[in-house]
């Protein structure tokens, strides 16, 4: 077990007295905490917040960051109050400590919703302070060191939650020496059987290749000094989580992994990087496909080295990196590394550090998407580690994830590009903006102001930050459309009945609906916006409490009332649309709508209730009445399927159409009738009606079909 001792006996040399005071004080404070808790393991709970401590020691963290990391169980597993650590430490720690606190008091019924919100709290927390995640990464390599003693369950969650959000965390802050211990930890417990098979592969090889690594260590000291290089050189056997990704990725055997051996040289510059390779190439063969300068290429987390696999004369191979001391320190440590804090501007370093551009990505995706669980995928999708390297046509390198396409490209180089990107052309011949990119393309992307985001463009793009432009512009032209919508049915509202609103003034009109109708309305702009969203509906029985006084009940009220009763069967206007069971409620034809889209119902003299889609055109530009409409609700208890129609447009080339029934018979769909359209420049337009569960079911075929080669678009009619 670690004492404070040894903690401080490493800051010693770096840190004042008063620092040296603040980490004893925060010590006793968080043994007096945990008096008397025990770990799984048998050990004092004290024992984990000594080792994180000790970990960020080793980082060579700042006494505020120390501090933390023994006081970071203290809200979560003790009784001790924020209040009461700000109270003795001061507000930086105190927050450092609440951004590493679960958030175990939320009261939420879905464990996956709860997990997903504590780490949507930690991924905010970063922004406020980046110590926030060292002391997260170091306690969870501590807890992955004794999950032994945990449930199997237990073990697999806290396992796979590691290797999905912390270890890419540690990568694209450069942490490279953090995050290949994360990944060792957690995948003997993901993935056990594959984790035994690797090691019982590389522990065999690992003694010989030693004994080949020190031969071939001093060969190269040699040459190095007779150049009057200065280097260090230390050699490494690759770990099993990098042996197993990197089998699984490219489909390769063991004996097909070059890099399995490795020496890395350190020496004092980058002139001495390249003279060192020069030199090395010039006494052993290498590969030139496995030559890779990240000194004039940096990764996404600003990785940079020389690597180059060489073959020795026994035709033994082994990978070279090269790296100069301050490369080899951000590539073990990234941006921990040179994190000497100013005090007093803790966030200038996330304002301004290239690894953090996915952080800030995320911090405005939060805005946007309130759902934590939502929020978790962008979050995933952001962090994969695997990228490409493309270039603009002035030669600029663009660094994307593998999978992204040319509309990622645009989004990337600028939000309006991306907005109104219309084609483009990849290595100078012109393409869809679905095209997966490749490393070495070049990219131009060709633009038009008539050309703006359509729904499908959800299917074709990958990284964050292009889904979140796209939805983000699809929301604002909703909105847009939501409050010119509601504007005019409250207009309506006003003049048909002769409101009295002018005697009114608009916050007290809002007040008075808001406590109707239990929803905030702040603005007549949101009024708008509820109303032309149906999320509210401005019936009569709302405008007789908000204007009770000035407002007298018409016979054609009454009657309509009445009307709604007999259809409903009920006293309030809450229905299911059970069009197979009821003659008086049936389907718009004018917009044919889908189970499990936004309805409303609408009275119609004759012919009982109709139901519309909120998109429908009728009810998006005012032209139903609205003292006819009626809230309604689908019942998803019928099992009756829903007709969608869809328009697909894209090449006219043999097996088009076969591909498209094919891709919607895999997914259980049902054509029930097909148009082909021949158009010019050997294009098709075909419109089909489907048989389908619901508009989900629709949008899954939808999305199917767009992500075929020869398809431009899919989009619902």
């Amino acid at each position: 077990m670690i004492r404070i001792d040894d903690i401080l006996e490493k800051v010693a040399s770096t840190f004042s007295d008063k620092d040296i005071n603040l980490i004893k004080k925060a010590y006793v404070f968080a043994a007096q905490a945990h008096q008397g808790q025990i770990r799984r393991s048998g050990e004092p709970y004290l024992s984990h917040p000594l080792e994180v401590a000790d970990m960020l020691a080793d980082m060579r963290l700042d006494k505020t960051t120390i501090a933390a990391g023994l006081l970071h169980d203290v809200l979560e597993d003790t009784r001790i109050t924020p209040k009461e650590v700000q109270k003795a430490f001061g507000k930086d720690i105190s927050l450092l400590v609440e951004g590493v606190t679960k958030l175990s008091r939320v009261q939420e019924s879905s464990p996956a919703t709860r997990h997903a919100e504590s780490i949507r709290k930690i991924i905010i927390a970063m922004t406020d302070d980046l110590r926030v995640i060292f002391i997260k990464l170091a306690d969870r390599i501590h807890n992955l060191k004794t999950l032994t003693f945990l449930p199997e369950n237990k073990q697999r969650q806290i396992a796979r939650e590691t290797l999905e959000i912390y270890a890419p965390i540690a990568n694209r802050l450069g942490m490279g020496r953090i995050k290949a211990e994360l990944e060792d930890l957690a995948f003997r417990y993901v993935d056990p059987e594959n984790y035994f098979r690797i090691t019982s592969l590389v522990d065999p090889q690992r003694k010989s290749a030693e004994v080949e690594l020190k031969k071939i260590r001093k060969t190269m000291i040699t040459l190095m000094k007779e150049s009057r290089i200065p280097v260090n050189i230390f050699y490494r056997i690759k770990r099993p989580y990098s042996v197993y990704t990197k089998l699984k990725r490219q489909k390769i055997e063991f004996d097909q992994v070059y890099d399995f051996m490795a020496l890395r040289l350190i020496t004092d510059s980058a002139k001495n990087c390249y003279a060192a390779l020069g030199i090395i190439h010039q006494r052993w063969p290498h590969l030139p496909n496995r030559f890779r300068d990240f000194i004039a290429m940096p990764k996404l987390n600003l990785y940079q080295a020389l690597h180059t696999t060489i073959i020795t004369s026994q035709k033994s191979m082994f990978e070279i990196q090269i790296r100069t001391h301050d490369m080899h320190n951000l590539a073990e440590n990234g941006i921990a590394a040179h994190w000497r804090y100013k005090e007093a501007a803790p966030r200038s370093i996330i304002k301004d550090d290239k690894r953090l551009v996915w952080l800030r990505e995320m911090v405005d995706i939060y805005k946007e998407q309130k759902n934590p669980r939502e929020f978790l995928k962008y979050l995933k999708t952001g962090l994969l580690p695997e990228e490409v390297h493309v270039f603009t046509p002035k030669g600029k390198v663009v660094v994307l994830p593998l999978g992204a396409s040319a509309l990622d490209f645009a989004f990337f180089i600028h939000t309006e590009i991306g907005l109104h990107a219309s084609e483009a052309k990849i290595n100078s011949i012109f393409a869809p903006l679905k095209t997966i990119l490749k490393t070495g393309d070049i990219i131009e992307i060709l633009t038009s102001a008539d050309s703006t985001p359509s729904r499908t463009w959800l299917n074709i793009v990958f990284t964050p930050r292009a889904r979140y432009q796209i939805n983000r512009w699809w929301n604002l032209q909703d909105r847009k459309k939501q409050i010119v919508v509601g504007k005019k049915l409250w207009q309506k509202q006003v003049e048909r009945n002769r409101l009295p609103v002018s005697k009114y003034k608009e916050s007290a009109i809002l007040k008075m609906l808001s406590s109707i109708m239990n929803v905030r309305i702040e603005r007549m702009e949101d009024l708008y916006m509820f109303l032309g969203k149906g999320k509210i509906i401005l019936n009569q029985k709302i405008m007789e409490k908000l204007f009770s006084a000035e407002e007298k009940k018409t016979k054609a009220d009454i009657l309509f009332k009445k009307a709604v009763t007999k259809v409903t069967k009920k006293t309030h206007p809450d229905i299911k649309a059970q069009t197979s069971t009821s003659p008086l409620v049936h389907l718009a034809h004018c917009c044919s709508p889908i189970k499990g889209e936004p309805i409303i119902g609408y009275m119609t003299s004759g012919k009982g209730l109709t139901i519309h889609s909120l998109r429908c055109s009728l009810v998006q530009k005012g032209r139903l009445d609205q003292h006819r409409m009626v809230p309604v609700s689908w019942d998803r208890a019928t099992k009756k399927p829903s007709k969608g129609k869809i328009l697909i447009k894209g090449k006219d080339a043999p097996g088009v159409l076969a591909k498209v029934t094919a891709g919607i018979a895999e997914l259980g769909g049902n054509i029930i009738k097909a148009e082909i359209f021949p158009c010019p420049n050997k294009k098709v337009h075909i419109r089909l009606i489907l048989e389908i569960r619901d508009i989900e079911h629709l949008q899954s075929i939808i999305k199917t079909i767009s992500q075929i080669k020869e398809i431009f678009s899919a989009e619902r009619i």
